[in-house]
């Protein structure tokens, strides 16, 4: 059985264990929800994510046994039926399958399959998918719609361009989707009759920003977007009109919607400083869910309403809670649907802090500060991946596992992270990217104030993250003892040259592009400077990643161990972007925990 783990008090236990006692909570995040109440989940417990049926007496039935990890819909009508996307060994040529939930003992069945090529699932109709493919190219994504009865496929779209969205409309006439534009941070809204294929432009392509959680509601469309301002409010179009309206709006915030499919109730999140609200809007009564604390709702699996509209399925998570799967309904309000874990294994764990750190130029860079009673005096700045993403308060086993083992831990959201409006986003694009290191070299000045020794202090980071470590490293050498680059980028050309061809034209929008920028492009990357390094560092890669290759990731360790660095790398051949498998996880990160134990002390 494992201890319940106490920051705050030293403990015979080393940083590796407390590594593997937090990494060996189950993560379960709700995916989907049918009018009977049944709740479609991904729980972690076997290895790799994969899906379960929660019903409505509690009892938990596995539904998938891939060795890769699982997502999935209902797909609505009769018979019931499941439609999922498998991600080989981390390299994200996903592929669907089906499986028929009223035959006992099926299983998933072959859907859309060729492994050479990628299909993302985007949404469910009576009988029909909606997927994405770069089958025709390898570079761009077409938009396919499938009869999953007769097998029969029709292209909706071949226009070019990668597409991260799309919601069809309650009669199945349309299709929106959000399509990637080469302005960084920013996508245009595209209308497609699914009889014709005819496509209608409903926003412009040369204006920035972007366009996510697409619903419909009867003929009107419903998008969050921060197109034209500094956060992200709720909008509706008319598709019979052909006009736009902003329906709620906050300075301080950003805001999302998701109607059920009559639109007589909207779920409403707000999103600030790391922490989500959610209320329940039915014409003009408001009700607020209260959450179980401060955290998040996890919307990359989103929230989704019964077809009924009865009843909202929702994940939620903090700093001290795994991922778990609620329910709200309006008779039974919000309701745990899933105990993932024995209560008394979850850490107790201090409040995360947010403050603010002054940077080079005046500039405000938010930072959580997870620190114990009794920390030890070191401190790991730990950097979140993107550039546009976001650290926010929600679980962190790896970031919690370093506090507990005496390490303050400090998550900065430097320029160039979402979460804080349109112009911060946009303040470390191309020309500006060594400004983000340079926010690091703040954060590091900073230390002592909240009693930390600036000497023992390193650098964590995954995927743009990775970057951030190593370009610390190398440009402000003086400063940080050490790090640990997960998936990093280490030349900003070589990775731009080798990254999968089908993502490269969207890095290019946020870095610079090879053709125009490649003098700037050099100038900030690490590898250059190699020579500058003298911390240890630490790096962990997947052999399979099709983002960020391998091949980033052997230069820079070559290059260490030339100059006399202490490095070590630690490949994983059945893993891409990060770390999906279980026992990777338990493998890699209670090392890393080792290192800066070590390196630290």
């Amino acid at each position: 059985m494992i201890d319940r783990v106490t920051l705050g008090t030293k403990s015979d236990d080393s940083s590796a264990d407390m590594m593997r006692q937090l990494l060996e909570l189950r993560a379960t995040m709700a995916r989907d929800v049918d009018d009977a109440g049944r709740v479609l989940v991904t729980n972690d417990g076997p290895g790799s994510s994969q899906l379960f049926e929660i019903g409505v007496d509690g009892q938990w039935q596995q539904l998938t046994a891939f060795d890769d990890a699982v997502v999935g819909r209902y797909l609505p009508g009769d018979p019931r039926r499941l439609v999922m996307s498998v991600n080989p060994d981390g390299n994200e040529r996903t592929q669907l399958w089906l499986l028929d939930l009223d035959v006992e003992g099926a299983r998933p069945q072959p859907l859309v399959h060729d492994p050479d090529h990628i299909h993302t699932l985007l949404d469910v109709s009576n009988d029909t998918v909606f997927y994405t493919t770069n089958r025709r190219n390898d570079v761009d994504f077409d938009i396919v719609m499938r009869t999953v009865s007769t097998g029969k496929e029709r292209v909706l779209y071949d226009g070019g361009g990668s597409f991260d969205d799309l919601a069809v409309s309650p009669d199945g006439a349309w299709i929106a989707v959000s399509r990637m534009t080469l302005l960084a941070a920013s996508s245009q809204l595209l209308l497609i009759d699914t009889t014709t294929g005819a496509v209608t432009e409903i926003t412009d392509p040369k204006a920035p920003g972007e366009w996510h959680h697409l619903h419909w509601v009867d003929d009107t469309l419903i998008a969050s977007s921060d197109s034209g301002g500094e956060r992200f409010d709720i909008r509706r179009y008319d598709v019979t009109t052909s006009t736009w309206q902003t329906l709620l709006a906050d300075p301080d915030a950003d805001l999302a919607a998701v109607p059920d499919a009559s639109g007589r109730r909207w779920a409403i999140v707000r999103s600030c400083n790391g922490i989500d609200q959610l209320s329940i809007r039915e014409g003009e009564q408001i009700t607020h869910v209260t959450l179980p604390g401060d955290g998040v709702l996890t919307f990359f699996t989103d929230l989704r309403w019964s077809p009924d509209g009865s009843t909202l399925a929702m994940t939620w998570a903090s700093p001290a809670s795994p991922p778990e799967a609620y329910t709200w309904s309006a008779d039974s309000g919000l309701r745990r649907r899933t105990v993932s874990n024995d209560e008394h294994l979850l850490p107790s764990l201090p409040a995360v802090q947010l403050r603010h750190v002054p940077s080079f130029d005046g500039e405000q860079v938010p930072v959580f500060v997870w620190q114990a009673d009794d920390p030890d005096g070191s401190a790991v700045i730990y950097i979140h991946g993107g550039p546009e993403g976001v650290t926010v308060l929600s679980w962190n086993p790896v970031a919690a596992a370093l506090c507990a083992a005496g390490h303050t831990v400090v998550l900065p959201n430097v320029r160039g992270s979402a979460g804080y409006g349109r112009r911060w986003v946009s303040l470390d694009d191309i020309e500006k990217r060594l400004d983000s290191v340079a926010d690091l070299a703040a954060i590091h000045d900073w230390l002592p104030t909240i009693g930390v020794d600036a000497k023992r202090a390193a650098l964590y980071g995954g995927s743009y993250g990775g970057y951030m470590v190593l370009a610390g490293l190398t440009f402000q050498p003086e400063r940080w003892a050490a790090g640990v680059d997960i998936v990093g980028i280490s030349s900003l050309v070589t990775f731009l040259e080798n990254t999968s061809a089908y993502r490269r034209v969207y890095r290019e929008r946020e870095y610079g592009s090879l053709a125009e920028h490649r003098d700037i492009l050099e100038a900030a990357s690490p590898l250059p400077i190699i020579d500058r390094l003298r911390a240890p560092l630490f790096i962990i890669h997947g052999r399979n990643d099709p983002r960020v290759p391998l091949s980033e990731a052997e230069q820079v360790a070559a290059a260490a161990r030339a100059n006399g660095v202490d490095c070590e790398l630690v490949v994983y051949d059945d893993e891409g972007h990060g770390l999906a498998k279980r026992a990777n996880r338990l493998d890699a990160y209670p090392r890393a925990a080792e290192f800066l134990a070590r390196v630290l002390a």
